[in-house]
C-alpha cells in the first residue's frame, strides 16, 4: 500500500525545504500521525508538509493543488490550500507541496457534543460546495456511481464485518439505495470522501474539512452520506433541513452509501485491530456508531408547495 523505497524523514522533508523553499526552512518539523496517500508533515504552527508515499498519491496532489484554490474562497470552514509546491527531485522523485494546516482534532480521536451546531455547520459547508463543476473537473474512477454499480465493494464489506443479527437490515437498506433513482442533476462538485478521518473538531463541533483528494464531479449523494457517517445521533433531520436541496432519490442513495462507508470503516478498523497494513484501529468503533445511525434514522424529505 505504500512505497517503502524512500524513506520519509524529518531531515529529508528539511533538505528538500531548503533547496527550493529556503524561506520556509526554518521552522520546526514533526510527523503527524495517519495519513493514507500522503505522509503529513507539521512546519511550524501553520503550514504542513505533504509526501506522497503511494503510487497513485502524486496525481491526486496534483489534483488538490490545481482545485482547491478555487474551491477553498467560498467553503465557510476551513480547508488545506496549497502554498509551494515542491518539484521531483533526485532526493524524492515525486511532486511534494507544502499546504495550509486546519487545526482541530480529526474526528475518529474525538466526539460531536453539539450536534445541531455541526448538522448546521455541514450543511452549509455542503451547500457551498455542491455547485456545478466546470467540463474539466476531475471525474472519478472509483467513487461517484449509482450505488448498484458499487455492488460488488458492499457485498465484500458485508460479508466481512456486518453481524448476523444486522444482516437482513442493512441489506434493506442497501437494497432500497439501489433501487432508488439516478442522479439527474448537473454534476456537482463532491469532496467525495468525508469520513470521521477527513473532518476535524474544535470546541465539539465541526471545523474543518481535510483532504480533498478524492473530490471529483458528480452525484451530490456521496458527500450527504456524511449526515449519518459524521453527525451523531438525532442530527440526520437538522442536516437534511438545513441543506434544503436533496430530494428523495439522492436521500435514499445517500443512506446506502452511508451504509457502504460504514462497513468500509468498521473494516479498516479490523485491520488495525489485527495489525495488518493500512489498518486503521479507530476507524471500527467510528464505523459501528456508524452504521448504527444508518439503522435507527431515516429522513424523507418534505412535500414541495
Amino acid at each position: 500500500m505504500t512505497d517503502s523505497e524512500i524513506e520519509i524523514t524529518a531531515d529529508l522533508v528539511h533538505d528538500l525545504l531548503q533547496e527550493q523553499h529556503p524561506d520556509l526552512a526554518g521552522p520546526t518539523i514533526r510527523e503527524v500521525a495517519g495519513g493514507w496517500g500522503n505522509q503529513m508533515w507539521r512546519l511550524g504552527d501553520d503550514l504542513a508538509v505533504r509526501m506522497p508515499r503511494t503510487e497513485g498519491a502524486p496525481d491526486l496532489l496534483r489534483k488538490e493543488c490545481r482545485w482547491l484554490p478555487v474551491l477553498a474562497p467560498r467553503l465557510p470552514l476551513p480547508v488545506p490550500n496549497p502554498v509551494r509546491i515542491g518539484e521531483p527531485s533526485a532526493r524524492f522523485p515525486k511532486p511534494w507541496a507544502v499546504m495550509t494546516w486546519v487545526p482541530g482534532e480529526p474526528l475518529d480521536y474525538t466526539s460531536i457534543s453539539r450536534g445541531d451546531h455541526a448538522a448546521d455547520t455541514l450543511a452549509g459547508f455542503l451547500r457551498a460546495l455542491h455547485v456545478e463543476a466546470p467540463e474539466d473537473a476531475p471525474i472519478s474512477e472509483d467513487r461517484g456511481d449509482h450505488p448498484k454499480k458499487c455492488t460488488d465493494g458492499f457485498d465484500h464489506f458485508f460479508h466481512a464485518v456486518v453481524p448476523d443479527d444486522l444482516a437482513d437490515d442493512v441489506r434493506a437498506v442497501w437494497d432500497d439505495a439501489v433501487a432508488a433513482p439516478e442522479w439527474e442533476g448537473p454534476p456537482l462538485w463532491v469532496h467525495g470522501d468525508l469520513h470521521p478521518a477527513n473532518v476535524v473538531v474544535s470546541d465539539g463541533t465541526l471545523s474543518g474539512v481535510i483532504d480533498f483528494d478524492a473530490m471529483f464531479a458528480g452525484d451530490p449523494a456521496w458527500d450527504l452520506a456524511a449526515a449519518w457517517v459524521i453527525l451523531p445521533n438525532g442530527a440526520v433531520s437538522r442536516f437534511f433541513d438545513a441543506y434544503a436541496h436533496a430530494d428523495e432519490g439522492t436521500i435514499r442513495r445517500a443512506r446506502g452509501l452511508a451504509a457502504l462507508k460504514s462497513l468500509f470503516l468498521m473494516l479498516m478498523g479490523q485491520n488495525g485491530d489485527r495489525g495488518l497494513p493500512g489498518g486503521k484501529p479507530t476507524w471500527g468503533p467510528a464505523g459501528r456508531a456508524a452504521l448504527d445511525r444508518v439503522l435507527q434514522s431515516w429522513y424523507s424529505s418534505p412535500p414541495g408547495p
